[in-house]
């Protein structure tokens, strides 16, 4: 029994232990949840934060605003641009493959613009619409082959008299080397004759192939007249139809932009063919008559190169007036050379300065920069029918883009919601100060005074109140 109060004090002091051991894991438990998590049940929702000596990780911002935003827009126009020139160079891909049907549709739609008002003129005095365009068709076709007839007939009728005259002109030609400043030998100019005859022969077999290269050409431009006459035929006939049918490609939103751009697109074509046949028929009967004057041989079929050369900006006129003057020096000598020059030099400034402003104006006005490289562009991708078709096209496309741009911008204020509220007072036309006048002072109205922006009179001086007010 004397054992007894031991061991029972020693079990009390193992329970206290348990007891504060329990006291520990509720404390710890109370302090970190998850510590006493069972596995596989919720983890809970409560997440303690990360101690203070843990070092701070800034979050990672988003690539986009990381970047600088002229990169950006860098970057968004660079794809964009990427895709157009891709476009552009696909369709350029496909008409190399199809040239001369693409060339002879350019064709059909420059003779359609020029013939055309001729086919509205013809309705309007009640002609039926088939028969005003076979009439107009047939009488523009007639005249362009009897103005080609008669270019080859001229040219075969004088190139035996040119022949000669151009015999003489050399042997001219070589007698004022011989007695010119320029101290040319006898020795000299054989060697050169030797050397240009050397190269014809050694280069005939390239110059035939040249030659059945050239009958390949007159095939292939035969048939890109045919095909631009029945072009302009159906044109003449159909254009309205077709041009519906092109605007159901188009998509529905665009459409009715394309629907105005379209018709005053074609306006400028047409003023730009009627303006530039106007001022290349002045040229030629002008520069035409000059060398007549002169005494220059083939001076009609110059005329009429000269009026076709005048469909190249720029470049035809340079061409055109330096075939004439060639002519003249070779067959004429250098004085009536001179003379032709400052006589088409002359024609050229009077149509560069005052016909093209006054007959094409503003519709169809491409800054001269634009012409040049646009033509420049044309003749280096399509050869001479490039260089035709460029400053037309490049006209065609300023008309109908500054009415896009122009009918984006109207339905833009359109889609703007209308002011109202305090917005609507804020943005109020204010109306204008009042004018001081010599006028006596109208009858006092029973309206109230319209606000002004003047400064407004003193007030009168108030009255003294009465009563009790007045007293104190």
């Amino acid at each position: 029994m004397s054992k007894t109060p031991g061991w029972l004090g020693g079990l009390g002091a193992r329970l206290t232990h348990v007891g504060e051991r329990l006291e520990e894991r509720r404390a710890e438990a109370a302090a970190d949840p998850d510590a006493t998590a069972v596995p596989g049940h919720d983890v809970p929702e409560h997440i303690p934060p990360p101690p203070d000596y843990a070092p701070a990780v800034a979050a990672r911002p988003d690539p986009v605003a990381a970047l600088p935003w002229g990169m950006r827009v860098a970057a968004e126009a660079g794809w964009r641009l990427l895709v157009l020139a891709g476009t552009v160079w696909v369709l350029g891909q496909i008409i190399s493959q199809v040239q001369l049907v693409a060339f002879a549709f350019m064709g059909a739609l420059l003779v359609t613009a020029l013939l055309q008002p001729t086919v509205a003129w013809l309705r309007k005095r009640g002609l039926p619409r088939g028969l005003a365009t076979a009439l107009t068709a047939v009488l523009g076709f007639v005249i362009m082959g009897l103005v080609g007839w008669f270019v080859v007939w001229q040219i075969m009728d004088n190139a035996e008299d040119l022949s000669k005259q151009v015999q003489q002109g050399i042997q001219d030609l070589r007698h004022w080397l011989l007695n010119s400043p320029f101290h040319v030998t006898e020795q000299q100019i054989n060697d050169i004759s030797k050397n240009l005859s050397d190269a014809i022969g050694t280069n005939v077999q390239e110059i035939t192939s040249a030659g059945l290269q050239g009958v390949t050409v007159i095939v292939e431009m035969m048939t890109g007249m045919l095909l631009a006459m029945f072009s302009t035929l159906f044109l003449l006939y159909d254009g309205k139809k077709v041009w519906e049918w092109t605007l159901k490609l188009v998509p529905s939103q665009a459409r009715p932009g394309m629907a105005g751009a379209g018709p005053r697109a074609w306006r400028t074509l047409t003023a730009y063919v009627r303006g530039t046949v106007i001022v290349a028929m002045i040229d030629a009967v002008f520069i035409g008559l000059g060398l007549y004057f002169l005494n220059v041989p083939m001076a009609v079929p110059l005329a009429v190169l000269i009026f076709l050369f005048a469909f190249i900006p720029l470049v035809g006129a340079v061409i055109s007036g330096a075939l004439a003057v060639v002519v003249a020096i070779v067959v004429k000598g250098p004085f009536i050379a001179l003379m032709v020059l400052i006589v088409v030099l002359a024609v050229q400034q009077i149509e560069g300065h005052i016909l093209q402003p006054f007959i094409l104006g503003r519709a169809v006005r491409v800054h001269p920069l634009a012409v040049v490289l646009s033509v420049a562009a044309g003749g280096l991708v399509a050869g001479i029918g490039g260089a035709v078709v460029a400053v037309p096209i490049v006209a065609v496309l300023n008309t109908a883009i500054g009415y896009l741009r122009a009918y984006a911008k109207e339905n833009a204020l359109k889609a703007t919601p209308k002011p109202h509220g305090a917005t609507a007072v804020d943005v109020a036309p204010t109306p204008p100060p009042a004018k001081a006048s010599s006028q006596p002072p109208a009858k006092a109205s029973s309206q109230p005074p319209a606000p002004s922006a003047a400064p407004a009179a003193a007030p009168p001086p108030a009255q003294p109140p009465h009563g009790e007010a007045g007293r104190e």
